[in-house]
């Protein structure tokens, strides 16, 4: 059997069937909107190529069906999304119910494979994807983002500690799951350029020496134990202040190896062989003056010292800044158990009691791959944690949610934030004391609505300019209105714009069309009938609102959510449509 046309990919139920989406336009609800820029200067800022942080004010709460409201974002946004975090539902038993095991993975991965498809398209090519998962379908989707991102795009699997073997899950025997995980996938990982995150860790116990008379000049250095300078420090012998201290000895070392971080060292001998020239002559100077220290000027690199053949190496170098703090550090891993997921209820002044996720964990992914002005998109929003933390760190946010805690949770919390008034979660370190905005959208509802004689017409609840605005989305046209121009509603390139209008356009009108629009200009002209009695417009194509755009998608349909059964294959019911004979 030929192996050319052959991959490697995850069969399931149904997989071949996909939704046909309707391009939908978004409305602001601007009762719900806080302090967001004009929409002029907002539109100007996402077309910017230098995506400077005073474009923050222009973020997106978006209350809807996520692929739809992606599916919506798709034309003005695609490659321009930096960083994605996104938490599905985890267990498809949860997600669905009344479903055997087969069809509940199979309709799981129809819908994430529906929405990672457009995720893909949104994401910048240096830009990321972070999927948190647990293991029920962790497998699974691994293959569907190799499937979908490409196997080599796979940046790691990050380990999430997520709680601890205690409580009513420690109880029956067996293993004890406290951990779940976070996919990582590059849109193209040769342009993925992560920046340098670290951790605090643990005091490390080898650097246990300490310099006396270091004020004194290095010619005069010589080292005691650690232990015997910080007894020093309290004037008491070391058991008695080990016996004072008692459980808090090890704090109060800590704190005095940080305060000394630069008379702390770890006397260590080099790899002879491994270190330049320069370095092997310092050596071999201090092994032959054994009671001396020897320094070594490095022009663009750190000072050496050492003696009798070992180099110390000084504790200030493991130090880090980290969340605020100067601690020892160390760069960060896939195995990530520092971040607490308790005790978050104070987080964004709302409750959410499952599935909140600690604003900590949101700043670390955000650390390792974004900048100020960067946009960070989350499609399953919850109670708005990623969006709280994009919009403290000064990076442009979208964030997408089905669910009423839309308006409930996600734009109070956002709110106080946009006040200066949310002082939790990162606020501190980061140092937020309030300021951009953010436009609160909902879907349009569907352009196309079915009348009582079962025929497609135009929805009524479409005025003029949304008419336009949704013509435009589905004819591949920029919405830019014109002023000036009553033809000109938008564009796809400097000399191609279109015009829409519910009209009938008798010749007399195409003609002055025609005319106005010019030789060096074109025109797609969308609209209910038109009559040319036989005459051509070279510069004007001629479209019928809505036979133009009736098999582009599928209408009327607003839910694709996790609650949608989508597997059963059924024929399509045909419709006639309203429409005039030209």
């Amino acid at each position: 059997m030929s192996t050319n046309k052959q991959k490697l990919e995850l069969t399931w139920i149904g997989k071949d069937k996909r939704p046909r989406l309707e391009p939908r336009i978004f409305l602001e609800d601007k009762n719900l909107s806080y302090q967001a820029e004009p929409e002029n200067l907002a539109a100007e800022a996402v077309q910017q190529d230098s995506q400077q942080p005073r474009a923050y004010h222009d973020n997106l709460l978006i209350h809807g069906d996520n692929l739809l409201a992606l599916k919506a974002l798709e034309q003005q946004y695609s490659r321009k999304v930096k960083c994605v975090y996104i938490d599905p539902p985890f267990n498809t038993g949860e997600a669905f119910e009344n479903y055997d095991d087969g069809l509940e993975h199979s309709q799981w991965l129809s819908l994430m494979r529906d929405r990672l498809e457009i995720i893909h398209k949104l994401i910048s090519d240096d830009g990321a994807i972070f999927v948190h998962i647990d293991d029920n379908e962790l497998g699974y989707l691994i293959v569907l983002l190799d499937e979908i991102f490409g196997r080599q795009n796979k940046v790691s699997v990050v380990t999430f500690k997520q709680g601890s073997a205690t409580g009513h899950k420690s109880i029956n025997p067996g293993l004890v799951t406290t951990t779940n995980y976070i996919l990582i996938y590059a849109k193209s990982k040769s342009q993925w350029k992560p920046n340098r995150v670290y951790t605090a860790r643990e005091r490390d116990a080898r650097y246990s020496q300490f310099i006396l008379n270091y004020e004194g000049g290095y010619e005069n250095w010589s080292l005691c134990t650690l232990s015997e300078a910080f007894s020093k420090e309290y004037g008491k012998p070391q058991k008695e202040l080990k016996k004072e201290l008692g459980s808090k000895y090890e704090e109060a070392l800590g704190a005095f190896v940080l305060n000394n971080s630069h008379k702390v060292v770890q006397p260590a001998r080099p790899d002879y062989n491994s270190v330049g020239q320069n370095v092997r002559d310092a050596i071999d100077e201090s092994k032959n003056n054994p009671d001396k220290v020897i320094y070594l000027e490095r022009k663009g690199y750190e000072d050496m010292y050492f003696r009798n053949g070992q180099r110390w190496l000084f504790y200030k170098n493991k130090l880090k800044g980290v969340d605020g703090e100067l601690v020892a550090g160390e760069p960060l891993t896939n195995l990530w158990a520092d971040i607490l997921s308790n005790n978050l209820h104070k987080e964004g002044g709302v409750k959410f009691p499952k599935g909140k996720k600690p604003e900590f964990l949101i700043k670390r992914i955000l650390e390792l791959c974004t900048s100020e002005g960067d946009i960070v998109l989350d499609s399953f929003s919850g109670s708005g944690t990623t969006a709280a933390v994009a919009h403290k760190m000064k990076r442009r946010w979208i964030s997408i949610e089905l669910r009423d805690q839309a308006f409930t949770h996600i734009q109070p919390r956002l709110r106080n934030i946009v006040s200066g008034k949310d002082k939790d979660g990162v606020s501190k370190v980061v140092n937020w004391q309030g300021g951009g905005g953010f436009r609160y959208l909902k879907l349009a509802p569907s352009l196309l609505k079915k009348d009582s004689w079962g025929n497609w017409i135009i929805n009524k609840e479409y005025n003029p300019e949304m008419l336009a605005e949704a013509m435009c989305k589905h004819m591949g046209f920029t919405y830019a209105p014109s002023p000036t121009q009553y033809w000109n509603h938008g564009y796809s390139t400097e000399s191609d714009h279109i015009y829409v209008t519910t009209g009938s356009l008798a010749y007399e009108q195409l003609k002055r069309l025609s005319e106005d629009v010019g030789t060096e200009r074109t025109l797609l002209v969308c609209c209910k009938a038109f009559m040319t009695e036989g005459a051509e417009f070279p510069n004007l194509t001629l479209v019928k609102i809505p036979r133009a755009i009736l098999n582009k998608c599928e209408w009327d349909q607003d839910d694709y959510s996790f609650t949608l059964n989508v597997l059963p294959d059924e024929p399509a019911a045909k419709a006639e449509i309203a429409d005039e004979e030209e």
